[in-house]
């Protein structure tokens, strides 16, 4: 009897998506918004890694990228925690393939689309129950007017139910694999071994097709995951509270000020709840940056290489370099 290995972790996404052309042409035309009749035929993978043209730029390093038949580029991303930091990559990312596509003298017509599709197993949109994003520049009056060029999908994995993609079966099937498939399985739903793409990525992550090195950089993903888990639950907690003390004294004074024309209760009351607010942010953009940091030193205080630093915690090379020089 097999035993799986989660398909989420850096190991084992890059194993299927990477190394397979034809699961990642399947997960892609399953998953992707395409118009009717541009399904994905071949694709010819890219580096993984954004280099900059000027040194002194940013560079970056993604899970998947490749070209289709189309010339259509996508960049396709696992990622276990959320940040605001991981939004803004996502663009950065996209945007420096759509850029980096023509060379010095060449027309702008032959720009095609770059798509940034990010697999989340974390919840970033908390005020609604969707779980698939699509996000285009559109005209905000007219929304049927699209500027073409870039693309995002954002799937959050937490939110997916399969009787929402009741018409797309490929996709559900995609989805349900990531989301359901780790080390407590031990046997493939049949829906899932009757499927040819799925059964074969199933495969590609039973754990005897791994050697001991690969499952030791397996297990230290997971390690540096947990650390991160459980820095975000402390340091949310520290930090909101220092947010909110700090949010409630200024919230307090900008109470006061309206308390002299609406009465000193009435003011305190609006700096209180004021303040509650203005703490609540400040709490966790303080808890965020301690998270990050810590994260930082800890992974390279047990061996993790710097390039799997940035990997897990959306930053550039440059930062974590910084953070750890700063440290010592």
């Amino acid at each position: 009897m097999a035993r799986y290995l989660d398909p989420k972790n850096d190991l084992t996404f890059k194993r299927i998506f990477a190394e397979h052309s034809d699961l990642l042409i399947s997960f892609l035309n399953a998953i992707m918004p395409f118009e009717s009749g541009r399904f994905i035929e071949e694709i010819k993978y890219l580096s993984a890694e954004q280099v900059p043209d000027n040194p002194g730029k940013k560079n970056s390093i993604v899970d998947v990228k490749c070209i289709d038949n189309h010339k259509r580029q996508f960049i396709v991303e696992m990622q276990i925690f959320w940040s605001e930091a991981f939004n803004n990559r996502i663009v950065f990312n996209a945007g420096k393939a759509y850029v980096k596509q023509l060379n010095k003298n060449e027309e702008y017509n032959l720009l095609q689309p770059v798509y940034s599709l990010s697999i989340l197993n974390d919840i970033f949109d908390k005020k609604t129950e969707q779980f698939y994003h699509h996000y285009q520049i559109v005209n905000r009056e007219n929304t049927d007017e699209v500027i073409t060029g870039l693309e995002f999908v954002l799937i959050e994995l937490p939110k997916f139910h399969p009787q929402k993609l009741a018409d797309r079966k490929m996709a559900a099937l995609w989805l349900r694999f990531l989301n359901e498939v780790d080390e407590n399985m031990k046997v493939l739903p049949p829906e899932m071994q009757e499927n040819e793409a799925i059964s074969k990525a199933a495969e590609l992550c039973e754990q005897g097709a791994f050697t001991d090195d690969e499952l030791y950089i397996y297990d230290d993903y997971w390690d540096a995951v947990r650390v991160e888990r459980t820095l975000i639950s402390g340091f949310r907690r520290e930090g909101l509270k220092e947010g909110l003390e700090e949010g409630l004294k200024e919230g307090l004074r900008e109470g006061e000020a309206i308390g002299i024309k609406k009465g000193i209760k009435k003011g305190e009351e609006i700096g209180i709840k004021k303040g509650e607010e203005i703490g609540i942010k400040k709490g966790e953009e303080i808890g965020e940056i301690k998270k990050t940091k810590e994260v930082v030193i800890n992974c390279h205080k047990t061996g993790s290489s710097i390039e799997f630093i940035a990997q897990i915690t959306n930053l550039t090379l440059e930062q974590v370099t910084k953070i750890i020089e700063d440290e010592k």
